[in-house]
């Protein structure tokens, strides 16, 4: 049986200082759970019966069979689907020389869950497995990032630090970032290894990151010097760039 506690304690992990006491972060969704039980430590799940019976063997420190009311009750989402889990925060190891020689995102005060998830599940589709974040960059495992990574919080290692203190570790690989004032991307010469940095939704790159860009790109618009929007979403200017970044490795 679901108890009030047991309620209570779920939905206090929509709030980041619950998140850092627990050391937990919270999952909804029949697809979303499923997928990322194989790769995170599950302290707690609870779900219907009728989706428990077709899932086999469920690895979880407790399950709690619970009707649709109790769900509903539980649930952060609109429209609660069969399951919520809650799953360890992983701890990853920082490896300095695995960033040095691969593709890496660094995002400088990314404010949106959504954009969050989303460049997250993107640079799972672009295969580039580390993501360095400010301290100030929206939490990965708030709930709607979690749900806006669509699985990919599984694949893609997350960390957050200094970002002025860590690019000055990596003064001899390359360092990208997007500018008005930079050169078309589609014209440059782009390396296989680096890291991109991508800014805040409103203000951009900060000053502080924005003098270890040893690179400045521009996403040129079509017809290139036509009047058109201010600016691109963030996660379609990481989608964009990332992209081409693949592609001249074909």
């Amino acid at each position: 049986m679901l108890s009030k506690n047991k309620i209570k304690y779920i939905r206090s992990l929509e709030m980041k200082k619950f998140r850092n006491e627990s050391g937990c972060f919270l999952a909804e969704g029949n697809k979303l759970v499923k997928d990322i039980l194989p790769f995170f430590e599950c302290e707690l799940l609870v779900a219907k019966p009728s989706w428990m019976a077709q899932q086999g063997d469920i690895r979880a420190g407790e399950l709690i069979a619970a009707e649709g009311d109790d769900i509903e009750k539980t649930s952060l989402l609109k429209t609660p689907q069969d399951v919520i889990a809650v799953f360890r925060q992983p701890n990853y190891p920082f490896d300095k020389e695995e960033l040095t020689q691969n593709l890496s995102l660094v995002l400088d005060g990314i404010q949106d869950p959504g954009n969050m998830g989303t460049i997250i599940r993107l640079a799972d589709w672009f295969g580039i497995r580390n993501v360095i974040c400010s301290l100030d960059t929206v939490d990965i495992f708030n709930p709607k990032t979690v749900q806006a990574t669509m699985g990919a919080i599984a694949r893609v290692k997350v960390f957050y630090t200094h970002l002025p203190e860590l690019l000055n570790d990596f003064i001899n690989v390359p360092v990208y970032g997007t500018f008005l004032e930079g050169k078309n991307i589609y014209e440059e010469a782009l390396t296989a290894n680096g890291l991109i940095v991508m800014g805040n939704e409103g203000k951009g790159i900060s000053r502080s990151v924005a003098k270890y860009i040893s690179r400045k790109l521009y996403i040129p618009n079509y017809p290139l010097g036509t009047e058109t929007t201010e600016s691109l979403n963030v996660a379609v200017a990481a989608a964009i760039t990332c992209s081409e970044f693949r592609r001249r490795l074909n």
